[in-house]
């Protein structure tokens, strides 16, 4: 967990704020929802472009969570997903308030929050995430994703990479 920082973004005290964090997560959530038009815009169901021999971009629709786990369930997952994300965006800026000095704790979370917001909005707009990266090999092809999974998944490897260099420093 995230060490004690001293300074808060609120109550006139000086230091670190939260707000640059919050401007980098709305950067990646803008980015997200661009590229998601954009495929919207430009692909149907099912469309593929072949960019090289290992990648394409694919217009695919998620109702599930990551790998699709729970696609199937009938649509209450849609509500389920969106309130998991609902309840993280407080609990990260709750946390991005408490440590904004922390700059790898931080920017981990702003990463998360902003990609976590990219999928909550799609499931409120479409019912679905849209995804559309897609990686292949030799016939198999691992699942398609987005901008906004890859901001969840950068900010779940910092997070773990602070959180070592944070025990490490400790011994």
């Amino acid at each position: 967990m995230a060490r004690a920082s001293g300074s808060s973004s609120f109550g006139g005290r000086s230091g670190p704020t939260m707000w640059p964090w919050l401007a980098w997560a709305v950067v990646l959530l803008v980015a997200d929802q661009v590229t998601k038009t954009l495929i919207l815009d430009h692909y149907r169901l099912g469309d593929s472009t072949y960019i090289t021999s290992f990648f394409n971009i694919v217009r695919a629709h998620n109702t599930g969570a990551a790998f699709s786990f729970l696609a199937d369930a009938g649509g209450w997952q849609r509500w389920l997903f969106t309130g998991i994300g609902a309840a993280a965006t407080v609990f990260i800026v709750w946390q991005l308030r408490a440590h904004p000095g922390q700059k790898l704790f931080s920017f981990s979370l702003a990463s998360i929050l902003g990609g976590a917001v990219g999928n909550v909005v799609d499931r409120l707009m479409h019912g679905y995430v849209v995804d559309f990266l897609q990686f292949h090999y030799a016939g198999w092809y691992f699942p398609s994703f987005n901008v906004a999974d890859s901001a969840i998944t950068v900010g779940a490897a910092c997070l773990i990479l602070d959180e070592l260099l944070r025990v490490r420093g400790k011994a």
